[in-house]
């Protein structure tokens, strides 16, 4: 049974537990708006003084994370209760998810801070116009299933996540190495590389995150 059914029970508490749920709700919103204002740097060519304003989200990001596995231990340290160890764990696998998005996400904001042109995908290749919309798709899809605790729309998600994606990304990065993928100059090509790698990792990322809704403690990052 998805674990969900139990934080239902926990929602309108006042406990830390569900303090910490609620703080990992607002940690993937804002992990959701440091990822949608990095691809826009990336894409418009922004520079300096935008990059280092959404870097410090990041640092928001780290300490919400550290802030919901207090409030976590805190809860079970205090309650001595543990008939519901697996909503608890459940949070803390969560987060730990999301901060690794926002780690893939800085990554993207270093190509934005260095890329010297605007990256636009389509104009570069065709298969990575692919993995970055349906990554900015899902992204936005995560955050709304998560948020309502939408097992419905957590089960659609996790059918339609496109195992092909990765593989679209591996073979960038395999022709470009090989070169049997030349495109423009090298600074492009290592650019294009770098950010479907991070695209990809950043979609699997959230592909966890949706599984929680559905799965059970041990099956969540697999499909039930």
């Amino acid at each position: 049974m998805s674990v969900f059914k139990d934080l239902v029970t926990i929602w309108n508490s006042e406990d830390t537990l569900s303090q910490a749920w609620t703080s990992s709700n607002e940690m993937l919103h804002l992990s959701h708006e440091m990822f949608t204002d990095s691809v826009k740097a990336l894409r418009s060519g922004e520079k300096n003084k935008v990059i280092k304003s959404i870097k410090l989200r990041d640092e928001e990001i780290n300490q919400y994370h550290r802030d919901i596995r207090k409030k976590v231990v805190t809860y079970y340290s205090v309650s001595k209760d543990v008939t519901n160890i697996n909503s608890g764990l459940v949070l803390i696998n969560m987060v730990v998810d999301i901060e690794r998005v926002g780690d893939y996400t800085k990554n993207i904001l270093d190509l934005a801070k260095y890329y010297p042109k605007k990256l636009r995908s389509e104009k570069i290749s065709e298969d990575l116009r692919i993995i970055e919309q349906a990554v900015i798709e899902r992204f936005q899809n995560t955050v709304k299933a998560v948020e309502e605790m939408d097992e419905i729309a957590a089960k659609e998600l996790i059918k339609s996540y496109r195992s092909d994606l990765g593989k679209l990304s591996d073979n960038l990065v395999a022709s470009s190495i090989s070169g049997d993928l030349k495109i423009g100059e090298e600074h492009m090509a290592s650019s294009m590389v770098l950010y479907a790698r991070y695209l990809k990792r950043i979609g699997a990322h959230l592909k966890n995150i949706t599984s929680v809704v559905i799965n059970p403690f041990e099956s969540i990052g697999y499909k039930k």
